[in-house]
């Protein structure tokens, strides 16, 4: 029986019903999802290594079975719980295997069973001489004496990652039992002059090389996904997902928008005059970059992203002044009420000069102060709005909306920025975040937005100095507190949690007591979270601010939109704790002044891991975008904003990072392509054949 891309798999030979409710949990549902799955690894079994030629440190594959007698496998409790041990032998001789936690495979191994066993071997630090290999990967062959199929030997051999109860070697037999069945029909939507331009092969010919590769395949090109096949699919799903994109950011261009006037004397004055010093080179570029989307007859969609302190609120606010001297309102939406409130006393600080409106937006406002705002921003009084997502609720109205700006943009969802946008005829929208994000990623999830970056901090900023200390260095680190508040600073000290909890962290409210009392007791300490009312957290972060308060106990509260340029100490507790681009963060509450200042992370120097290399990235350097690039490679792009994105984009295979210069050249020729709507078109027809569900798949974390 012949069998096509959208047969459904539960119908094949070895699935039934409990493996297609497993395959289905993963998103697989036809045999074109199947064949989507792709392996991860490639073993050459054509030829094995034999023992006897195994060399330590290297990583080997090996073709054995389990040996007889002297306790091949032996099971016992360690420090590090079950341990399984296996003798295996081959021709030219025996080694020994040892797995952790390897309680699963008791009973499973028995005398003249056939293994492959892939691992680094290694020589037995207790008995020198002896070659072992711990916690290889291992398949499971065939029963006594029983042959091999040809899926496991005699070929360089797919290896898949298990899906529940699903093995590799059951994916293996259930990809080739299609493959050997299939009619062949699979539509390639991918023009044929890029296949061409870039020698790719057809879209069947690619599907059965990375599943079934050849015998005279080059494994390293298979093991780095960079085979012809490889390429080929990979550059595909970033095409596809181009094409998406720029199709999007064909229909922004035909909507209309307002056209500012940029180039008028008046507004050229006006940026004079709220300009507090001199701008960086940086933010002139990214400050133009926008000034020539404002002047477009169509709205601007730009992602304004810098490291922090590197000025995005200022050049933000430049933007306003272009927009308020044309007529026009600015809404400016963060997602905190610190923030909001930070960024309104700014505002109003810059804007005096000019004598612009600037009102507040928060829900902890006083109704009466609340409706004499909102009278104000519905008669235009107010040129700009800063508030949190109290902006898009109903009784707010504008009178004539411009530009809209988003602040730390991530931490809202499509439909709150869609909701802000209609609250104007088709506003401009700028997009800031303080989370540098690496230009593979912002192409990916933001694609369909022009892209500015601030790579540039202001001068006069002296570098953080961060180290790394214990508990037990504590009072010394609170004496160095002491020192530097005596010469007139100030100091945040930062708990993971509010209230004490099961996880035996020190918690924000109890250490505030400790440090108030008995560390501190001649200081003035003040404590900060957010539990706390609206209206008690604007009154501790005002007398900070006026430094009434020289050390403020907090939480991650003050992660964004907190400017004291005269604190210049930060002690964070339990910092194995918190993520990489959330220290970076915290970090950059410090450091807005002349003075050096100082990050100070509390963790045990026993920490391994992750938690290690984070720290020790903290330590090693305060450049945002190389800490983003090591928290990406680290987390990966679902969860590197803390929160996956609405939309993020579905790859099955391509991984922006590791193909960035692929990425490149798909959206080259895709944004060449949607430069002929009816090229474009006909593009997305072949893929509607292809995959019917192609838009929805490739929905983007766009701003609307």
């Amino acid at each position: 029986m012949s069998v096509q891309l959208n047969n459904p798999v539960k119908y094949l030979r070895g699935v039934g019903p409990q493996r297609a409710a497993a395959l289905e949990e993963r998103g697989i549902v036809t045999v074109g999802d199947l064949l989507g799955y792709l392996p991860f690894r490639y073993e050459d079994r054509i030829r094995f290594t034999k023992i006897a030629e195994i060399i330590p440190g290297q990583v080997q594959t090996i073709l054995a079975e389990v040996a007889s007698g002297g306790g091949s496998t032996v099971r016992f409790r360690g420090g590090r719980g079950p341990v399984f041990h296996v003798m295996v032998r081959d021709a030219s001789g025996q080694l020994h295997a040892r797995f952790f936690h390897g309680a699963y495979l008791e009973g499973r191994l028995k005398e003249g069973q056939r293994l492959v066993i892939h691992g680094k071997a290694e020589v037995d630090p207790y008995r020198p001489g002896r070659v072992e290999m711990v916690n290889p990967q291992i398949e499971i062959l065939s029963g006594e004496g029983a042959p091999a199929d040809s899926t496991e030997v005699g070929r360089i051999v797919p290896v898949y990652e298990a899906i529940g109860a699903i093995s590799s070697r059951m994916l293996r037999r259930i990809i080739y039992s299609v493959l050997l069945n299939f009619d062949g029909n699979i539509a390639d939507p991918l023009p044929e002059e890029i296949r061409a331009r870039y020698k790719f092969p057809t879209r069947r010919e690619a599907l059965l090389a990375v599943h079934f590769p050849a015998k005279n395949e080059n494994v390293e090109l298979l093991n780095t996904f960079r085979s012809p096949a490889h390429m080929r699919l990979i550059f595909e799903e970033f095409f596809y997902y181009q094409i998406a994109l720029a199709l999007r950011r064909s229909q922004d261009h035909r909507q209309r928008g307002i056209a500012m006037r940029v180039r008028e004397e008046k507004v050229r004055e006006a940026l004079k005059r709220i300009l507090p010093f001199k701008p960086t080179a940086a933010q002139k570029r990214v400050l133009a970059e926008i000034a020539g989307d404002l002047e477009r007859p169509f709205p601007m969609h730009r992602l304004l992203e810098g490291d922090v302190g590197s000025g995005k609120t200022i050049v933000a606010l430049e933007a306003a002044t272009i927009v308020i001297e044309n007529g026009y309102q600015v809404a400016l939406m963060a997602p905190t009420e610190i923030l909001a409130a930070q960024h309104f006393l700014s505002a109003r600080r810059v804007f005096a000069p000019a004598g612009y409106g600037v009102d507040l937006l928060v829900s902890g406002r006083k109704r009466a102060e609340r409706e004499e705002a909102l009278a104000r921003i519905a008669r235009g009084e107010t040129k700009l709005v800063v508030g949190t997502h109290a902006l898009i609720e109903d009784p707010v109205g504008f009178h004539k909306l411009g530009l809209a700006i988003v602040d730390e943009q991530h931490r809202f969802g499509v439909l709150q920025r869609k909701r802000l946008i209609e609250k104007g005829a088709s506003p401009h929208v700028l997009v800031m975040t303080a989370t540098p994000i690496p230009r593979t990623l912002a192409l990916t999830l933001y694609g369909d937005l022009d892209l500015s970056v601030i790579d540039e901090m202001p001068p006069g900023r002296t570098p953080i100095e961060t180290r790394w200390t214990a508990d037990a260095q504590l009072p010394g680190v609170w004496e160095f507190l002491r020192r530097e508040i005596a010469k007139g600073r100030q100091a945040y000290v930062l708990y993971p949690v509010i209230e004490e909890s099961k996880q035996e962290l020190k918690a924000a409210t109890l250490e505030y007591e400790r440090l108030a009392k008995n560390v501190f007791p001649k200081l003035r300490v003040g404590l900060l979270h957010g539990r706390m009312k609206n209206d008690e957290k604007d009154s501790v972060m005002e007398q900070f601010r006026r430094g009434e308060l020289q050390i403020l106990v907090a939480t991650t509260v003050i992660e964004v939109g907190v400017d004291v340029p005269n604190a210049t100490v930060m002690v964070i507790e339990h910092a194995e704790r918190f993520g990489l681009a959330q220290l970076h963060q915290l970090r950059g509450r410090i450091g807005r002044g002349k003075e050096k200042s100082y990050c100070i992370l509390v963790a045990p120097k026993t920490i391994i891991g992750d938690a290690r290399e984070r720290i020790e990235t903290m330590v090693a350097t305060s450049n945002g975008f190389e800490i983003a690039e090591r928290d990406l490679k680290q987390r990966g792009p679902g969860e590197f904003f803390g929160t996956r994105q609405h939309g993020d984009a579905a790859f099955s295979f391509a991984q922006p990072l590791r193909d960035h210069e692929i990425l490149e050249m798909a959206r080259r020729e895709a944004f060449a392509i949607a430069e002929d709507p009816a090229q474009a078109g006909e593009i997305a027809r072949r893929l509607e054949l292809v995959s019917p569900t192609w838009r929805a798949r490739y929905q983007l974390a766009s701003v609307g």
